[in-house]
């Protein structure tokens, strides 16, 4: 408001003064004579004040005027003038919106008209890393691969487009199932981008997939030191590479090394199960049982497993029954009320033919929440107590029917497997396995079929003493123990070495 009312005071005083000479030059008397090659001219002062303003502008239009002849010559000659930098800038408005509507036709998912956009947008600007990148995406999007392929080489050029040339071949070569080649791009992408989280994951799986551990220790080391890594997420994948790299040595022959790095493994992340049991394993092959009881007690504090269970009784693999169920006793005191702890204390038992025990050792689990081991154990125990064989097959039937238990069960796909495995043998995702129950529709897992041959054993124990009315008990036994065998869905349990 007040700015405004500035420009009116001003305005008005303008007039006046212009008012006020005009008046002036109009009192004023005399003139101005001018006499050119015989001509007279008499102006009076305002007239010749006019003149001379209108000589001014004459001469300034004059001198653009000549100005804009040079700024011609210029442009015809190829110089750059105000004239070259006006088209310049007309060519690049409009190569900028044509670039504009390219993206947003690539958004929108129009891949042909994002093409044609990039296409007249590299006609009128010379930035081919935007343009280029551009007519890339939207080839990828419209299914021209060879178009893509060749702008992302273009890309291959320039310093500043080199990473997102790389990274476009990568995920191409990726598409056509070339994941050697990837892993190649991958590292080449690390090297240019280290801090990219994304190139990160990407050659970290093909490095596990391709079974390059120590490879994916290092690019594990690289996500930490970058900061895209939790420390305790980084310290458990180390824990289950280094156990992957000790199986690997394993495979090759070589014991030593196997064993040094699945200690390794278990130092790294004592929880992690499989590195528990090879670690185990590894000092019991030492002749170290303390060191070996160590680790697995620690194992079992994080979470019972009978791959655990297994590793213990291979510490002392030639003790009877009854100094194998007390040596247990460290273990089963830990988790007393978990379902596995249950579990082989029942077999520890049947082992020793204590079945009461092992009836209170399985307690409310083959009612609560029943799986084919529990059920399984307990046909055993029925055997054991002399039921009929009516009872004993319901159990088994039962078992055939009930869920499997826990099993390997991939997080991301829940593909399930029968053993512990660092990448997905579905998906290829890196350690996503985690011991639990598969869903209903999935279930197959492992039960307690390995109880069977005890079940079988006991009938043959007590066939002498069979009466007439029990005739022919230990092979129909034996029929139903090969019905739960030949079931695709029951695939052996190794529990606990007797």
């Amino acid at each position: 408001m007040l700015w405004s009312l500035i420009k009116i005071v001003v305005f008005v005083a303008l007039v006046g003064a212009a008012t006020l000479g005009a008046g002036y030059l109009l009192e004023l008397e005399g003139g101005v004579r001018v006499a050119v090659g015989g001509i007279e001219l008499n102006l009076t002062p305002l007239n010749a004040v006019l003149a001379l303003l209108m000589m001014v502008v004459a001469i300034w239009l004059l001198l653009k005027l000549a100005s804009l002849t040079v700024a011609v010559l210029k442009f015809l000659n190829g110089d750059e003038t105000a004239l070259s930098r006006y088209f310049d800038r007309n060519r690049e408005r409009k190569g900028y919106k044509a670039l504009t509507e390219g993206m947003m036709a690539l958004a929108s998912g129009e891949a042909r008209l994002a093409m044609s956009k990039a296409a007249k947008a590299e006609k009128y600007l010379d930035q081919p890393e935007l343009t280029n990148l551009l007519t890339a995406q939207a080839a990828e999007m419209a299914g021209d691969r060879k178009k893509a392929e060749e702008t992302y080489k273009k890309l291959l050029s320039d310093d500043r487009t080199r990473f997102v040339g790389v990274r476009g071949i990568m995920k191409q070569k990726l598409a056509d199932g070339d994941t050697d080649t990837a892993r190649k791009l991958a590292e080449k992408a690390i090297t240019l981008r280290p801090k990219h989280e994304e190139t990160q994951d990407i050659l970290l799986k093909l490095q596990a997939q391709a079974r390059d551990w120590s490879g994916a220790r290092e690019t594990l080391s690289l996500k930490l030191k970058q900061g895209t890594l939790p420390r305790d997420v980084h310290k458990r994948r180390d824990a289950v590479l280094a156990l992957s790299q000790a199986k690997g040595v394993l495979d090759e022959g070589n014991d030593i090394d196997a064993r040094e790095a699945a200690i390794e493994a278990n130092r790294l992340s004592p929880d992690l199960i499989p590195a528990a049991c090879y670690a185990a394993r590894g000092y019991i092959e030492k002749g170290k049982p303390k060191l070996a009881t160590r680790i697995l007690k620690k194992a079992w504090e994080a979470q019972p497993h009978p791959d655990l269970a297994a590793a213990f009784a291979a510490i002392v693999p030639n003790e009877t029954p009854a100094e194998r169920l007390k040596r247990f006793q460290l273990l089963l005191k830990i988790h007393p009320e978990n379902s596995e702890t249950r579990l082989i204390e029942a077999e520890l038992q049947i082992a020793a033919e204590d079945f009461p025990a092992a009836r209170r050792a399985l307690g409310s689990l083959v009612d609560e929440n029943p799986d084919s081991r529990a059920l399984t154990i307990m046909a055993a125990v029925e055997r054991g107590e002399g039921a009929s064989d009516q009872v004993v097959k319901g159990w088994l039937a039962r078992a055939l029917t009930a869920p499997r238990g826990p099993q390997w069960v991939c997080t991301n796909c829940h593909n399930i497997h029968s053993e512990w495995v660092p990448v997905c043998e579905n998906c290829q995702a890196f350690d996503t396995l985690e011991w639990k129950a598969p869903p209903a529709s999935e279930v197959s897992s492992a039960t307690g079929v390995a109880m069977l041959p005890l079940i079988v054993g006991a009938l043959e124990d007590h066939s002498g003493e069979a009466d007439d009315s029990t005739e022919g008990t230990a092979d129909d036994v034996v029929l139903d123990a090969e019905i739960v065998e030949d079931n695709p869905h029951m695939p052996d349990d190794p529990g606990v070495q007797k």
